[in-house]
């Protein structure tokens, strides 16, 4: 029987990719999971991907991320509904940023010790996503682009290529666990990306990211350190060790089972 979807992966720690996405349900049941090696930035491991596989649904996740019992499920059951509603729809995702900047999820993340995002009582249009989780439907013929550097920003900048081809994204209320790790400030990697996204889609300009919005000035980048700065001891103790096994977190969510959400209406 053909898998529904495929799970896609870049990782440079088989401990975190075993502890967490790898050691999700939905692997174990069947969903293959293709993991990239040693690529020089996301955008170019993710095409890579692409090329490797066949599925139609391509699930592009962080190595730190847990998928909950059920979640798979989940996800065609919401993916069907998307369809019916927007049947021209190109990317899906667990957490995004509408025009409006209102930020779906629900999604908990360890860094930040919390659940964030609001619960989309339908398909949400969105215009960026975090990257921790990115569901892309492949005949839409929307890829990553390869000179994008770097590991940031690539859930915006993917979003942009689909708005721009006149297609759309949405989230569509995927629960699952980040068990990503506490980040004290932005590095310079992060300013890369930042400048690249101003220089590729002015006309697109301003665009908000689930971490700061990207201006023509810059601004609001010197106004996110500013406050990551000012903020980073409540940050701090926020936080939740990323050593606590997803499947606890999962239940402390109340999302051991996933399965009767996709009977619910």
């Amino acid at each position: 029987m053909t898998a529904p979807f495929v799970l896609a992966c870049a990782s440079n720690s088989d401990s975190i990719l075993g502890g967490n996405l790898a050691a999700s349900p939905a692997v174990s049941q069947g969903i293959p999971l293709h993991v990239e090696r040693g690529a020089p930035s996301a955008s170019i491991a993710y095409n890579r991907a692409l090329d490797a596989t066949q599925a139609e649904i391509v699930v592009f996740a962080h190595h730190d991320v847990y998928l909950p019992k059920g979640w798979d499920a989940l996800l065609m059951a919401r993916l069907a509904r998307l369809t019916a509603q927007h049947p021209d729809w190109a990317l899906a995702g667990a957490y995004g940023v509408a025009a409006d900047y209102r930020q779906f999820g629900p999604v908990w993340t360890s860094s930040l010790g919390q659940i964030i995002g609001r619960v989309p009582l339908q398909p949400e249009p969105v215009h960026s996503f975090d990257e921790m989780l990115i569901v892309l439907r492949r005949s839409s013929g929307i890829r990553f682009d390869d000179s994008q550097p770097g590991w940031h920003m690539y859930g915006t900048d993917i979003v942009c290529t689909a708005r721009a081809a006149g297609r759309a994204a949405y989230a569509i209320g995927l629960p699952c666990i980040h068990n990503d790790r506490f980040h004290g400030t932005l590095g310079p990697d992060f300013t890369e990306s930042y400048r690249w996204m101003q220089r590729k889609w002015p006309q697109m300009l301003p665009l908000q990211t689930p971490v700061t919005k990207i201006s023509r000035s810059g601004l609001h980048l010197l106004r996110e350190r500013w406050n990551m700065r000012n903020s980073h001891r409540f940050r701090v103790a926020d936080a939740v060790d990323t050593g606590t096994p997803p499947a606890e977190l999962a239940a402390l969510c109340g999302w051991s089972d996933l399965t009767p959400a996709v009977t619910a209406p």
